[in-house]
C-alpha cells in the first residue's frame, strides 16, 4: 500500500467506510488536521464535522460525529457514533431538525438541565454538518451564540461533543 492510507470509519453498528486514499483531513477537537502517507503515529479526539479525502484528483467528503482517530503505519481508524454521505442527506429533514432543535434550545435557560442543553447542541451540530455536506450550510454563528449563552463555562467543547446523542437516522 505504498503511497496510500487505508481509511476506515466505524460506528457502533459496524464498519461504514473503508478505502485506500492519498490523503485525508479530519475535524479534531483542537482544529482540523491532515494526514498523508507515512504520517507519524497519531491519536486524536474528533468533533462533529466533515472528513474529506482524496483519491487521485477526486476529493470526497463525509460527515462524522464525535469520536477518535488513530493513525499508525498508513492505517487510519476513525471510531465515531455517526457517519453519513452526501447522498444520504435529506436537506428538508435536516432543516426541520435544525429548526426544532434551535427552537427547543431557545426555550431553555442557563438553569435548564445541562444534559438536555448538550443534547440539543449536538442535534444542531449534526444537522448543520449534514447541511454543509449537502452544500447548503446554515449560518455558522448560531451554535456559538447558544453555547456561550447556555453553557457559560459549565462544560467545555470536548464534553459537549462526547455527550452528543447517537445517530438514529443515516448510519
Amino acid at each position: 500500500m505504498a503511497g496510500k492510507i487505508q481509511l476506515k470509519i466505524t460506528t457502533p453498528s459496524g464498519t461504514k467506510f473503508t478505502q485506500d486514499v492519498d490523503e485525508f483531513t479530519a475535524p479534531s477537537v483542537n482544529g482540523e488536521f491532515g494526514v498523508l502517507p507515512a504520517h507519524r503515529p497519531l491519536l486524536a479526539g474528533l468533533k462533529t464535522g466533515i472528513v474529506s479525502y482524496r483519491v487521485g484528483s477526486e476529493e470526497t467528503k463525509v460527515g462524522v460525529g464525535p469520536g477518535f482517530v488513530k493513525v499508525e503505519d498508513d492505517v487510519a481508524d476513525i471510531i465515531t457514533d455517526r457517519f453519513t454521505t452526501r447522498s444520504h442527506v435529506d436537506p428538508v429533514v435536516c432543516r426541520k431538525d435544525l429548526k426544532e432543535a434551535q427552537d427547543a434550545l431557545d426555550q431553555l435557560t442557563p438553569e435548564s438541565d445541562q444534559q438536555e442543553i448538550k443534547r440539543l447542541i449536538g442535534a444542531i451540530r449534526w444537522a448543520a454538518i449534514c447541511l454543509e455536506l449537502y452544500g447548503d450550510p446554515p449560518p455558522p454563528t448560531l451554535i456559538l451564540a447558544h453555547e456561550m449563552r447556555l453553557l457559560s463555562g459549565n462544560a467545555n467543547y470536548a464534553q459537549v461533543e462526547q455527550d452528543e446523542p447517537k445517530d438514529e437516522g443515516t448510519d
